[in-house]
């Protein structure tokens, strides 16, 4: 089994709600103009995603509509309790 590799110099580790080792790895490859997100359950990867860096904008904005999307819902849910 190959060793695990230490992630780049940007790069960040998000471990999965559901735990049981489960994480995923963001590492940002300038050099090739990529951004590699890899699932990883105990220290193993299960799968890698490469996203070519002019991709990364898009991502970030359908991530942020969500989010916008989620503290609407909370908000609503919370305004309509108080009223209730």
């Amino acid at each position: 089994m190959p060793a695990v590799r230490p992630l780049p110099e940007t790069g960040s580790i998000f471990l999965d709600a559901r735990g049981g080792d489960r994480a995923l790895r963001v590492s940002w490859h300038q050099d090739a103009g990529l951004v590699v997100l890899s699932l990883w359950r105990d220290n193993v990867c299960a799968g890698s995603f490469r996203l070519a860096i002019d991709e990364v904008p898009e991502l970030i904005d359908m991530l942020r509509a969500g989010l916008v999307r989620s503290y609407e819902q909370a908000r609503d849910r919370l305004g309509s309790a108080e009223s209730a």
